[in-house]
Formats: structure tokens, sequence, C-alpha cells
């Protein structure tokens, strides 16, 4: 897959992404749902598990970097 065709989509917090510790989320790709390892886009900020959020930035194969979607 594509990083571009990566970026914008929506997934849910499954394990607490922050600074200092990958977290986890679910993203669905590929007509289905897949985990990735998670950071935070800004590198500061603590986002829990169940909020729902957007992939920013792919580093292939398996992580993402992502912002909570407010307001979605």
């Amino acid at each position: 897959m594509g990083g571009a065709s990566m970026i914008g989509l929506m997934g849910r917090v499954t394990g607490t992404v922050g600074p200092g510790l990958v977290g986890e989320v679910i993203v669905r790709v590929r007509g289905g749902a897949e985990h990735f390892l998670a950071h935070p886009v800004d590198g500061t900020g603590r986002i829990e598990p169940g909020t729902v959020v957007t992939v920013v930035e792919y580093m292939p194969p398996r992580t993402v970097y992502v912002t909570a979607a407010y307001g979605r």
C-alpha cells in the first residue's frame, strides 16, 4: 500500500499513544482492519484508547503518526 493512500484514513486507538510510548491503532484498509504501531504526530500529546484518530504520516511497513480527530 502506498504511503499517500494511508494519509487521512481514520482509526481507533487500541493502546495508548503518547511521548515515550509505542501505541497501537486499528485502521480500516484493504477491505479489512489492520493494527499499526502509532506515535503522536506532534510528539507530545497523549491519546487514550477508544479515541478516533487521523493518520497524518505513514512509515512502512506498520508505523503511523496520528492526531486526534476532534469534531469528526
